[in-house]
């Protein structure tokens, strides 16, 4: 099977890898030269422009772009739309927020073209591991291209699947990185008690060690938990702060619309913002208030 890819990040430069590993065609556009040098070496078809993808490709034609969510997206996915025709497919495995999905699928109905939103988890890791796919839009069109995400999945029939319409896939995966966060916060807090109880002087890479395996706490996340702490368990250059895609806002705002409580993944977002500021004003607030209402000792910024 023959597919066209959009943008060869290093997420996007893997899979174009496993799909080339899974015997099938890939004409990569990318308008780094570098990473299409990569592409091409690694035994892809590279072109120079949207439109050289087009034309490469046998009808009925598929692109799949890998580009961050926004304005990138908006504009590669309109211009490959006006190199396709009616028939063809286009694929946004970026981290769309859903809503743009389903508006973007209705406009590109309305040329024939059809869209699948497939949200995409695995990272750089990905290429060895495989990938997890949430697919949404034109059942037809997963059903044909269905050979492409079986090759991309963990295993042939695992890890891959159609969640329903337009806008499904990524909104499951919105809520997958919403989860996300909330686990990545408990490890972050689960580790951070351990290593305040300095008289137990505990061996954190042991006990990461110990927890994948048998643990009911076990998973990925803390696999890499382990891994980080093995490079440097007191994780000495890294600052204390957390940046967010926006996924976790999209989720939190979706349970705010739904009336759906979201408590932990609220907390974990909100600990992001609080990472990354040095010198929070609500937190000086807060000893103002306790120095003017019980005389309380305050820490003063003066040397």
């Amino acid at each position: 099977m023959q597919i066209g890819m959009i943008g060869l990040g290093r997420m996007g430069g893997n899979m174009v890898q496993r799909i080339l590993n899974g015997g099938h065609e890939v004409v990569a556009f990318d308008p780094n030269e570098q990473a299409r040098n990569t592409a091409e070496a690694a035994g892809a078809v590279t072109v120079t422009s949207i439109g050289d993808l087009a034309s490469e490709l046998a009808s009925p034609r598929a692109v799949w772009s890998m580009v961050p969510a926004g304005d990138i997206t908006e504009t590669t996915i309109n211009n490959v739309a006006d190199a396709l025709s009616s028939g063809d497919t286009i694929l946004d495995g970026g981290n769309s927020n859903y809503k743009d999905s389903v508006r973007r699928a209705k406009a590109l109905k309305e040329r024939g073209i059809t869209f699948l939103d497939v949200g995409t988890s695995g990272g750089i890791w990905g290429l060895a591991e495989g990938y997890s796919l949430m697919i949404g839009g034109d059942k037809d069109a997963y059903d044909r291209l269905e050979p492409i995400f079986k090759t991309l999945a963990p295993d042939p029939d695992k890890g891959y699947g159609h969640v329903g319409p337009a806008g499904a896939g990524h909104f499951v995966k919105m809520v997958h990185n919403g989860v996300e966060y909330g686990m990545m916060q408990a490890y972050a807090e689960g580790f951070e008690l351990m290593e305040a109880k300095k008289d137990f002087d505990l061996d954190l890479v042991q006990v990461s060690e110990m927890w994948r395996h048998g643990s009911v706490v076990r998973s990925w996340l803390l696999d890499l938990t382990a891994a980080s702490l093995k490079e440097d368990v007191k994780l000495a250059g890294i600052q204390a702060y957390v940046d967010d895609s926006g996924e976790g806002r999209w989720t939190v705002e979706e349970s705010i619309e739904l009336a759906v409580p979201l408590p932990v993944i609220t907390a974990s977002l909100q600990a992001r913002f609080r990472s990354r500021q040095e010198q929070p004003f609500g937190a000086k607030l807060l000893a103002a208030m306790r120095n003017q209402f019980g005389g309380h000792a305050i820490r003063s910024t003066k040397s």
